[in-house]
This record gives C-alpha cells, sequence and structure tokens, in this order.
C-alpha cells in the first residue's frame, strides 16, 4: 500500500453473510420496488444485464467525489489513492476466480473486448494455414466473429461442435473434430441463450493433450456459479461486470502469465509502455501490456465493490438458490398451453428460453412488459443455435440472485394472458 493510503484502509476481504436471504438482500436494489405500466417490476432479464446494488453505485460516485485521478501516472495524493483502489480491485478478481497472480488479470470492456483480444495478439501470431480453430454450436456472436476473421485471414478452418437436441455438445464428435491441427478451442462456459453448462474440464483436458490452447467465454457463468480457473485449467477465461452486478463498459480476460508474455498487445498509446524512442518500443510489464490508455477506473473500482459483494453472499449459496429457481420455473412453465421449452440440458444455469404456439416472441415479450415482466425476446445474439432449432427467436426468462420463486409465479400468469389474447 502506498504512503497515500497509510492512513485509509482498504476495504479487506469480505466475511460470508450468515445465511442467503433474497428478501433481505432484495432491499439492496431500490429498482426491484419501482412499477412499470402500474405494475411491479419483475425483472428476469439478468442474462442481458443484472440490476445494481447501492454499493457499487456509491463506488462510482465516491471515485468522481473524492478519489478522481489518473492512474499509474502520477506522484500526488489523488492519483496515489486511484491507483492502489484500481490495482487493490484487481486483486479482488484474482482472488474471486482464483488466478495464480493478480498479473494475470487484465480490465477490459466487457468479454466481448476480451475474446477479441486473444484473437488478435494469440491468435494471430499463432494461427497459420491449414490450422483449426474449434468453437460450439452454441457460442455467443462474440465468440464466433473473433475467430470466423481469424481463419479467413490467416486461411485457417473454423470448426463446429454440433450439439444434441437437448442443447448439449455432443463429446463424441468433440473428440472427433479434435485433431494436432487444431490451435484454438474457444467455448462458452454457460449459454446466454439455453442455459447450458459446458462440461469446460473436460474440454480444457482434452484439448490440451492435442497443444491446443483453451478459450472460454465465461460471460453467463461468472454471476451465476464459483469460477476457479485453475481448477478449470483454461488458458483464457473472459468476464463482464455488467452481467454481475457491476457498472458497464468494464470486464476481465483472464490469462495465464505464459501466455500473455508471449503475446503482442491489442492495442497501443500510452501505459502500455516501458520506453518509446523512434527506433524502438519496449512494451511494459503484465498486465498493463494489454491496458492502452486511460482505463475505465471508476468501473475497476465497482466492479471490485460487486465482487466483495457476490463473496459476501457465497458464489455457492448464489448458485443453489438461482437453481432451486430453475427446477421450479422449469416445472411452472411446462405446465403452460401451447409453451416448448428451448434448451433442456441435463446441466443447466438459470436460462428459461421457451416459444408459444400462438405468438411470436417479440409479442410475448411485450404483453409481458404490460404486466412489468421483463424478459428478452430475440436471438441473444446466437443466431446459429436459432437456426438449430429452426427458430428465428425465442422468448427468455433469465434468473439472477434477487428473483424468486414469486417473480415466477407472476410470469406463468402474465404468460396465460398471452394465451387468452391468441385464442
Amino acid at each position: 500500500m502506498s504512503a497515500a493510503l497509510a492512513s485509509r484502509k482498504l476495504n479487506p476481504v469480505p466475511e460470508r453473510l450468515p445465511v442467503f436471504d433474497v428478501e433481505a438482500l432484495r432491499k439492496d436494489f431500490p429498482i426491484l420496488s419501482t412499477s412499470v405500466h402500474g405494475k411491479p417490476l419483475i425483472y428476469l432479464d439478468n442474462a442481458a444485464t443484472t440490476q445494481k446494488p447501492p454499493v457499487v453505485i456509491d463506488a462510482l460516485r465516491d471515485y468522481y467525489e473524492g478519489q478522481n485521478a489518473n492512474v499509474h501516472r502520477g506522484v500526488h495524493h489523488l492519483s496515489q489513492v486511484a491507483t492502489d483502489l484500481y490495482e487493490h480491485a484487481r486483486e479482488r478478481m484474482r482472488a474471486f476466480i482464483n488466478a495464480a497472480v493478480s498479473c494475470e488479470i487484465v480490465w477490459t470492456r466487457g468479454a466481448t473486448e476480451a475474446l477479441n483480444l486473444v484473437a488478435h495478439s494469440y491468435g494471430r501470431p499463432h494461427l497459420g494455414p491449414g490450422d483449426e480453430v474449434l468453437i460450439s454450436h452454441m457460442e455467443h456472436h462474440s465468440n464466433i466473429l473473433p475467430w470466423q476473421l481469424l481463419c479467413e485471414e490467416k486461411g485457417a478452418h473454423l470448426r463446429v461442435i454440433p450439439i444434441n437436441d437437448q442443447g448439449e455438445i455432443i463429446m463424441e464428435e468433440f473428440d472427433r473434430l479434435l485433431s494436432e491441427r487444431t490451435k484454438i478451442v474457444a467455448v462458452v462456459h454457460v449459454s446466454n441463450a439455453l442455459g447450458t453448462i459446458n462440461p469446460v474440464k473436460e474440454i480444457v483436458a482434452k484439448a490440451h493433450a492435442v497443444g491446443a490452447v483453451v478459450v472460454v467465454d465465461g460471460a453467463q457463468s461468472a454471476p451465476h456459479t464459483p469460477i476457479d480457473v485453475r481448477d478449470l485449467g483454461c488458458d483464457f477465461f473472459a468476464m463482464s461486470g455488467h452481467k454481475m452486478y457491476g457498472p458497464t463498459g468494464i470486464g476481465i480476460l483472464y490469462g495465464r502469465a505464459d501466455k500473455f508474455e508471449s503475446m503482442i498487445p491489442y492495442q497501443s498509446g500510452g501505459d502500455m509502455i516501458l520506453s518509446v524512442t523512434f527506433e524502438k518500443t519496449v512494451f511494459n510489464y503484465l498486465p498493463h501490456k494489454f491496458e492502452a490508455g486511460t482505463p475505465h477506473i471508476e468501473g475497476a473500482i465497482a466492479l471490485g465493490v460487486a465482487v466483495d459483494y457476490l463473496m459476501r453472499l457465497g458464489m455457492d449459496r448464489v448458485a443453489a438458490h438461482e437453481h432451486e429457481l430453475l427446477e421450479y420455473g422449469t416445472k411452472v412453465l411446462q405446465g403452460v398451453d401451447g409453451l416448448r421449452m428451448v434448451g433442456t440440458a441435463r446441466e443447466k444455469a438459470g436460462v428459461l428460453s421457451f416459444v408459444m404456439d400462438k405468438a411470436h416472441p417479440h409479442d410475448v415479450g411485450q404483453i409481458l412488459d404490460e404486466h412489468g415482466v421483463a424478459v428478452r425476446s430475440g436471438h441473444h445474439c446466437a443466431q446459429p443455435v436459432m437456426q438449430r432449432y429452426g427458430l428465428a427467436a425465442t422468448t427468455r426468462a433469465s434468473l439472477g440472485l434477487y428473483n424468486t420463486k414469486a417473480d415466477i409465479d407472476v410470469l406463468a400468469t402474465a404468460l396465460e394472458d398471452v394465451n387468452r389474447i391468441f385464442s
């Protein structure tokens, strides 16, 4: 800790709350007490973005009111305070996913930028003609397009692991596609469109056996289940802060230090260098090598606070609560006439995607909104998934730590109104 913070104690590692009390923690999210069209808000669009507790909002305000300065660039008091808070947040992220060292945490704008960073900085130097990149059929566009563009540029081949009718990766097909030509395997941990939890640890072990590097899109898993990147064994892991009760425009890329060391910078400019001359530039040490320019300082600090909030709750208890809601929601929605679930994997997170016989998903979403129920209707930036099921779109209700069985009951009642309107 710098001298500037000698009298300012950074938040200690948070202690777990004695119990997980969903009714009590709902009070931490004032927006849940608001109304939509005269009805209480039922927020079931957590896969798109989560709501923010006051401690996160306060962290943003506190930075601008009392800590605002650029980081890593000043010897004055405010700069040192801001730098310490910023790097303290990085350490929090390290602990949250059990990375080995904090330099394995690179701040990004979110999972999308993190995946593009890997494609540019690792993929471009390591991929050549005839090489192969494996992705799954359930990937978000953010984990398709970077690899598709890279393969087109390098003359490499993009291979797609098929999924079954339940929305699970067909592991026998993965085994068949995997070969010594495979250089990169990029898979989602939890599907945003189906809720499927993929067997990432098994995928990593098999990919490493043929010398492939594994990139995991963790945007939908980090807010809902404990993450241990060392146990998973992956080489890279991408996360978005706004999906885990933090601000928008901030996220992280975890990468093994040895991989990061071998990579070229994604962007260039200030703070990612040690020295610059017109003849030669020497890049900065990790992680700053990949953090060009003034970063989203307040976003990083507030995301660290969001992670503290989650650690107090206990990610194991968050996962258990949401799993109970998922089982309840699945049972309730299956009782709605004309409703068909899309994504019925044995291992699922809190995503309830469905279609209805008589109503288009966009109409369903609009009618639910009139009941105060916020869901997502569309292809969810996963058009290949929709094509796999012969659909243009689904309606998706996605769960968060503050949701209750009563929320699902309101959803089911609103869906009965959809049936009434389109009968």
